[in-house]
């Protein structure tokens, strides 16, 4: 990890945007200058990688939520009917 540990979410989406450049350039060589022919070879090409990084485990991102009660709430108190 080259980023410091608030951003860590950052390097993974450097890492994808990184990977769907270098697909988008590939679908663009095939394409031959048709723009949806580019398209498709790109939405083609990052479907294959994209589902092999996550069928092989890369990619996964953990998080954990930690629940800490709040001190400055106040105090339930019961509610007493008005009298008349």
């Amino acid at each position: 990890m080259f980023l410091p540990p608030q951003y860590a979410w950052f390097e993974h989406v450097l890492i994808a945007s990184i990977v769907v450049f270098v697909i988008d350039l590939i679908g663009a060589s095939f394409a031959f200058g048709n723009k949806l022919l580019s398209a498709l070879f790109s939405a083609i090409l990052f479907a294959a990688v994209f589902g092999a990084l996550v069928y092989f485990g890369y990619g996964n991102v953990s998080m954990t939520v930690t629940s800490v009660p709040n001190v400055t709430a106040p105090a339930q108190s019961q509610v007493t009917p008005a009298t008349k």
